[in-house]
């Protein structure tokens, strides 16, 4: 092999030689081959380079026994390199060069190295070559080393340990356009969604996912945070109607290369990329699918840009901007997907996801939400039984505004088992086991939910809510605090901390968290200062009464505020009024511990038979 020659794979090969066992960066790679005015795509024809390279050496990125791949940082050659004396001049003959004759393309995938440059680095002599020849003895000597597994045994390779639970890093924008960024965070749902619905595989959920969002951890660091085998990150790159992604796929403990590959498609294609990308993880790690699983994976219909595009923009808002105004644009999102795409079941279980988002946020009136995402809930089952993201919209839609606990039970039952790494399934099969009373179960569910998504907010404020709810009031400060260290300015942790303190009877304490949380709802400067007066002046009971008045919240915080008053008339009816308006915390109607003082009131035993609660 010349080196001199334009392949990209042997000029790559002899700068990782003349530094054997040093690390070779990728930018070093990229000042070292391309001029700095050379426009190419670096990263896809160096990664193409390097596979190729291995397949020249008979090597792998799983148990390297040449070239070591460091994510983000480069590459190593890690065998023994001998040095060959150079021919001497009476050994050798002087070669004539035929101008005539073409040197020989390179490979469709992979970007042409530019000529050599007279620079320093590639005028270095090299002592351990000085032509085709040399490199040649030296390719003969470290294939002799594998002769009955020798090469092995001195490298000390070790079969890496198997992966059970894996976490996908957001891919990153290539593409120079942060209005794209909506595509690559939606191409990183996506792979999550579809490697969630592996069995034999935990997946971190998306919300902690997207927290490593341009982190300079390394890997091993970040697998020790989620308690995770594998990492697969990567980039996407979106040109017109192209769009290419490149992943690959690390050890977590030992930091080396399992896999990686490129794939490029056209626009109307991406979503069926990404089961081919899930599929071809799931082969790597040997992971065994189900029949069903596989029949998930396999490439869908083809989906028109307009309608795949409107769909990854509603999931954009309803994730990233979780809003009253974020659940709006969600929902105008995903309805651009169903009318561009009507048989398309993704689209109608996105619009479902939307209207009970705008419903749970205040965004649009219950009444008016519920039953559109019920609707297109029904539809996307309708088109695609399996699907597990519209079964857990239904099973919320069932449960939480129709009351109808049985129905909503079964429908999440199912969203877990169609995609069991689905922390939103857990955590709303929780929420139905608590409003039930079911308390050691829903704790349980709550605490996976965590675990596939710990750094999420609101599964984090929600194991703080069921453990309070338990009347486990110190477990539930320590995971309220937890939960509000993320989100320091919500407006939906702090209330739980004012109340659990009240519960434990620290009422100094239950008055200050319970004004940060009107701070973060809005409450303006002039109204906080009255409530702060009013504890001044009349203690806890003269802040509550001022709360009541000042503060016109849910009927159902409301109902809480009156209840620990002792006024249960105005309690009970505002928990009536609450039924009426499906309100969104009513399923707690049942184990609400500040609820007690009513239970023995017949009325309220009406009002939980009238949301098919037993007393």
């Amino acid at each position: 092999m010349d080196l001199r020659a334009g392949e990209l794979r042997k000029q790559i090969l002899g700068m990782l030689l003349e530094r054997p066992g040093e690390v070779v960066t990728r930018e070093e790679l990229r000042q070292g081959l391309w001029p700095g005015d050379t426009f190419v795509d670096f990263d896809h024809g160096l990664n193409n380079a390097i596979n190729r390279l291995r397949e020249a050496l008979g090597d792998s990125a799983e148990s390297p026994r040449f070239l070591e791949t460091l994510p983000r940082r480069g590459y190593r050659f890690i065998a023994a390199v001998e040095s060959i004396a150079p021919p001497s001049p009476q050994d050798s003959k002087p070669q004539v060069e035929d101008s005539s004759t073409t040197p020989p393309a390179p490979a469709s995938d992979e970007v042409a190295a530019p000529p050599m440059k007279s620079s320093k680095s590639s005028l270095r002599a090299r002592p351990w070559i000085a032509a085709g020849a040399g490199v040649a003895a030296l390719f003969a000597l470290l294939v002799s080393l594998n002769t009955g597994g020798v090469r092995q045994r001195l490298l000390g390779a070790s079969p890496p340990r198997r992966i059970q639970s894996i976490a996908v890093l957001p891919l990153e924008n290539l593409s120079g356009d942060p209005s794209q960024e909506y595509f690559a965070d939606g191409m990183t749902d996506e792979l999550i969604t579809q490697l969630a619905q592996i069995g034999g595989l935990r997946v971190i959920s998306r919300t902690t996912a997207m927290q490593y969002k341009g982190t300079r951890k390394s890997v091993p660091e970040i697998a020790r945070e989620l308690h995770v085998d594998g990492i697969v990150e990567g980039t996407v790159f979106r040109s017109g109607e192209q769009v290419r992604i490149s992943a690959q796929l690390l050890n977590a403990a030992t930091d080396r290369h399992l896999w990686a590959k490129t794939y490029e498609r056209d626009l109307n294609d991406v979503l069926g990329l990404q089961r081919e990308l899930a599929r071809a993880i799931a082969a790597e790690i040997k992971i065994k699918l189900t029949p069903r699983e596989s029949a998930r994976l396999q490439n869908p219909q083809p989906i028109n840009p307009e309608a795949q595009a409107a769909y990854l923009k509603s999931r954009y808002f309803i994730h990233n901007q979780r809003t009253p105004e974020g659940a709006r644009r969600a929902i105008e999102f995903s309805l651009q997907a169903v009318q561009s795409a009507p048989d398309w079941a993704l689209a109608h279980s996105v619009l479902a996801d939307s209207y009970a988002t705008a419903a749970f946020l205040s965004a649009v009136p219950p009444n008016e939400a519920m039953p559109k995402a019920e609707s297109a809930a029904r539809m996307a089952l309708h088109l695609d039984p399996d699907l597990s993201e519209a079964h857990t919209a239904l099973g919320w839609v069932l449960a939480n505004f129709y009351f109808d606990y049985a129905a909503g039970e079964r429908e999440f039952k199912r969203g877990i088992e169609l995609g069991p790494s689905s922390s939103y399934a857990h955590q709303g099969y929780a929420d139905l086991l608590n409003a039930l009373g079911r308390a050691d179960e829903a704790i349980s569910e709550i605490k996976l939910a965590c675990q596939l998504d710990p750094m999420s907010f609101y599964v984090s404020r929600d194991v703080g809510r069921i453990l309070y709810d338990s009347e486990k009031y110190d477990e539930a400060l320590e995971a309220l605090r937890q939960a509000a260290e993320m989100n320091p300015a919500s407006g939906v942790v702090y209330n739980w901390m004012s109340w659990a303190y009240d519960k434990k009877g620290m009422a100094a304490l239950s008055v200050e968290n319970d004004l940060r949380n009107e701070g973060n709802r809005g409450a303006s400067l002039e109204v906080l200062q009255e409530l702060r007066e009013a504890y001044r002046v009349s203690g806890q009971r003269g802040y509550l009464k001022k709360h009541v008045e000042l503060i016109k919240d849910d009927p159902y915080e409301q109902a809480l505020y009156t209840a620990r008053l002792g006024e249960s008339e105005k309690a009970l009816q505002l928990l009536r009024q609450a039924c009426e308006e499906h309100s969104g915390w009513l399923d707690m109607l049942k184990v609400d511990p500040e609820l007690d003082n009513l239970r023995s009131d017949p009325r309220f035993t009406e009002l939980l038979r009238r949301i098919n609660l037993s007393p």
